[in-house]
């Protein structure tokens, strides 16, 4: 098999096919996302929606996410991972090109809802087919790989917003989202199935994928359920620090725009970094050192930065806020694979991590809530005890591969 090396180990070059795939793969929907973020003023003042219909918007592409998620993480254990990984890319490359044409609020709804069923789908599986062909104590940094892929594309979208809506105006920003199509043709021409899973397909293990198999036995349910919450968890920390924080800073600090602009590219510098460092903390010390030390961390940053009061250290701050509060977000494809077997791996990962999206991203109402009725106090408190339930999570959790055991 081309794949393979002499000695019947997958090959180096092959490898860095996959993760190259998927780190291009991720990039790419992480741009089509975020031209939303960028674009969703110019929408609002388009088609005269309410700041209620347009926050409908991520809502809907979030639900389509979960969608998608379930149902190409199955399609792809069952028929290929790279066959549905390449449908997935063309699902939402042509949903989002086709948002440029939109003459009303409602077609924006149905086409970003059929974008976030792509864009869903994507994640889980270009994480297993990662995780199928490098070993366990490989995985975290190969999964970090893919995380600043992932980010590489939020910083294009913000370049390409920066240049192109000013200047041609918010539907030739969508358009650009096409260009994915072409990544398709590569894919498909330059990438095979992975080894481990054209094993399963001949042993036919891959055509009984259910998604009750992730709640099999007791055991297997907990571990469902506990990597659910902490990707819950994940996702609620990340819409907290960067919906909530800049605002909050603003007022105690009278940050102008310009001043959180540099608190952006510094936090999102900081993430970069911890995504880098976590991976590499989770395959040299392994999930259960490495989870809790970036939980508590970033339980306790998050507490000392709100009590800042000098503008250099409030930048230094984003940096350290950013790389244990989103640093650790690199590691869930590595933790999620190195808990199911091949022939479930995309489901896994898909259900797990969309489910906790989708739960996570209620996290912006409820901080909103105890600033409004509360104080700042609560409402920290609120996310560094979302930080020490995920602490507990990862303490229960089973180790490696026994969940199946």
């Amino acid at each position: 098999m081309g794949n393979l090396d002499s000695s019947n180990n997958i090959s180096p070059r092959y490898q860095k096919r996959v993760l190259r795939s998927a780190m291009m793969g991720l990039g790419l929907e992480g741009m089509d996302i975020m031209f939303l973020s960028f674009a969703l003023s110019s929408i609002i003042q388009t088609f005269g929606i309410s700041s209620a219909e347009a926050g409908l918007i991520a809502t809907v592409t979030n639900i389509g996410m979960l969608v998608g998620g379930v149902i190409f993480g199955l399609l792809a254990d069952k028929y290929g991972r790279v066959r549905i990984f390449t449908y997935t890319i063309f699902l939402f490359a042509i949903a989002t090109a086709l948002t440029a044409c939109a003459t009303n609020i409602y077609w924006v709804y149905i086409l970003r809802f059929l974008a976030g069923v792509g864009g869903g789908g994507e994640f889980g599986i270009g994480m297993a087919m990662v995780a199928d062909v490098y070993n366990a104590k490989q995985r975290g940094r190969a999964s970090a790989m893919i995380s600043l892929g992932g980010q590489a594309g939020a910083v294009t979208a913000a370049l390409l917003a920066a240049i192109i809506i000013p200047w041609l105006g918010w539907r030739a920003l969508f358009v650009i989202g096409i260009l994915p199509v072409f990544w398709v043709y590569f894919v498909r021409k330059h990438l095979e199935e992975t080894p481990s899973w054209l094993q399963q397909k001949k042993k036919q293990v891959t055509d009984k994928i259910r998604i009750a198999d992730l709640f099999l036995t007791p055991k297997i349910a907990f571990t469902t359920i506990a990597l659910t919450i902490m990707a819950a968890v994940q996702v609620a920390g990340y819409y907290g620090l960067m919906n909530w924080l800049p605002s909050i800073l603003q007022k105690q600090l009278g940050l102008s725009v310009t001043g959180s602009s540099l608190w952006m590219i510094s936090t999102i510098l900081g993430m970069c970094l911890g995504m880098f460092t976590f991976g590499q903390f989770m395959d040299r010390l392994g999930a259960k050192k490495a989870y809790p030390l970036f939980l508590i961390a970033a339980a306790i940053s998050i507490f000392v930065y709100v009590y800042i009061s000098n503008s250099v250290a409030l930048l230094i701050g984003g940096t350290v806020v950013g790389f244990f509060v989103n640093g650790m977000s690199a590691g869930y494809g590595a933790l999620i694979s190195n808990h199911y077997p091949t022939e479930i791996r995309s489901t896994a990962n898909n259900v797990i991590f969309n489910t906790g999206r989708a739960i996570g991203g209620f996290s912006p109402f409820i901080i909103g809530y105890f600033l409004e009725y509360h104080s700042m106090l609560v409402a920290m408190s609120f996310l560094a005890g979302l930080y020490m339930i995920s602490l507990l999570m990862i303490i229960l959790l089973p180790k490696r591969l026994e969940a199946y055991n």
